[in-house]
């Protein structure tokens, strides 16, 4: 039977990638994401997590990239945590809204200088004729931006994952897993635990 949540899963989850982050050797905020083209076909690949509230689970990417433009023609996605040194999963469901420019811009301003060149080289998912290529790109940008600012390409920018839907899984002995699933209801979560 269904009852509304005692936990806020978004604090749950914040309990849960601060305990990741303490044993986790890297990237705890790593995230599997799937999203979906518009011919249909299912794609699934690691991004990094960059703020997780109320609103949503944040991610950030080169609009030019495969998973911006499967989130333009469906914005229904889901990701995966799996932190296996506390042996413990996430998943969420939910649909995806653009950023807004403030806050790209707030966030690419706090990346490392080098990255910050990286977005503007990069011509993320297009073809790349040699490795060489890419360097060129960079050193050329590097030039571009040898002092002063590196303002945030109109072609970068992040994606908020507003979940409707959030798993919780817990290892246990003997394949005894615990699961807890978190569902939207009329503004509030409601929780139920299923089988493993």
């Amino acid at each position: 039977m269904n009852k509304p949540a005692k936990d806020d899963p978004i604090a749950l989850f914040q309990e849960w990638l601060e305990k990741a982050v303490k044993s986790e050797p890297v990237n705890p905020n790593a995230m599997a994401l799937a999203t979906v083209s518009a011919d249909g076909v299912p794609s699934v690949r690691m991004v990094l997590l960059k703020d997780a509230d109320t609103q949503g689970f944040v991610f950030y990417t080169n609009l030019g990239s495969q998973k911006a433009a499967d989130l333009a023609t469906n914005p229904a996605c889901s990701l995966c945590f799996y932190w296996k040194s506390i042996g413990r999963q996430v998943r969420v469901e939910g649909q995806a809204q653009p950023v807004n420019e403030a806050e790209a811009n707030a966030y690419f301003d706090t990346r490392p200088r080098e990255a910050r060149i990286g977005a503007w080289a990069s011509k993320q998912s297009q073809p790349l004729t040699g490795p060489l290529e890419l360097e060129k790109a960079v050193a050329k940008q590097t030039v571009r931006f040898a002092v002063g600012k590196i303002s945030r390409p109109s072609f970068w920018s992040g994606f908020r994952i507003v979940p409707t839907r959030i798993e919780f899984w817990r290892e246990r002995p003997f394949r005894l897993h615990q699961r807890t699933v978190y569902t939207q209801g009329d503004g509030t979560w409601i929780s139920e635990g299923v089988y493993p």
